[in-house]
């Protein structure tokens, strides 16, 4: 692409809605529907001589779904990891405090507060200095293990949407991979996997590290243009409040590897 194509393209990436559903807390809130709230249909009988006219009631309150990305800088990944870098900061800018960016290869690089600020290119160059492995290897499994036990507990509380965007090639144990992408799976609500080399039409899911994460992936989908990301922007908004039915035992998908 030419200059201006590319500038362009930064452009629409940046400007892309993003807007997740919320999720029903379990915090109650005065309402006209829901459940009765007997303490305070009491209290408001007490004004009328202890006389009941009307039941008081509470519905839950909704909170915004947080979304967590993983994103792989690899050596493999490196002609999108442009495009990829300005996809997180038009994704964190759009849902404010309520997504947390991490960028891997070999280690694990928390990069949301880099991301943040109001100048695109400024953020760019802040994750530049931070990011220790840019365009080296990959080790997803132990990456993942980091974030599950470092992070996890931490940003995945609130039912978290996961996405994870790696072209699948990992120099690591693909058991590991394989046993860390199931504790990923239990701990959210929905996991979706983006690889940019599904928007070719012969690629096939060959390699050891994709095997071995795609039975407790939610959603495998292409991450190679723009229509592609404006599909994830309107899947996201339509994921459905409850958690999917995942049928794939974890122990079966080990023995498999």
């Amino acid at each position: 692409m030419t200059a201006e194509e590319i500038a362009e393209v930064e452009r629409m990436i940046t400007n892309l809605v993003w807007n997740p559903p919320p999720r029903r807390a379990r915090r109650l809130k005065p309402g006209a529907d829901g459940v009765a709230d007997l303490r305070r249909t009491l209290r408001r009988s007490l004004r009328r001589g202890g006389e009941v006219f009307e039941w008081a009631r509470r519905d839950r309150t909704e909170k915004t779904r947080p979304v967590v990305v993983l994103a792989d800088i690899s050596g493999s990944m490196e002609r999108y990891t442009r495009l990829l870098l300005l996809f997180l900061y038009g994704l964190v800018q759009a849902l404010d405090r309520r997504v947390e960016a991490f960028l891997f290869g070999t280690r694990l690089t928390r990069v949301t507060r880099e991301l943040s600020g109001r100048d695109p290119r400024e953020a760019l160059d802040a994750m530049a200095r931070s990011v220790p492995d840019w365009s080296g290897g990959t080790r997803i499994g132990e990456t993942l293990k980091a974030f599950n036990f470092r992070w996890g507990r931490r940003v995945l509380s609130g039912g978290a949407i996961v996405i994870v965007v790696s072209d699948g090639w990992d120099r690591g144990d693909a058991r590991l991979l394989a046993g860390e992408m199931a504790r990923l799976q239990r701990s959210c609500h929905r996991l979706i996997w983006l690889n940019p080399l599904l928007g070719s039409p012969d690629y096939e899911p060959l390699t050891r590290g994709i095997r071995a994460a795609l039975p407790f992936v939610d959603d495998f989908l292409p991450v190679h243009s723009l229509a592609s990301l404006e599909d994830l922007s309107r899947r996201l908004e339509a994921v459905p409040e409850r958690r999917p039915r995942r049928r794939q035992s974890a122990r079966a998908a080990l023995e498999a590897v």
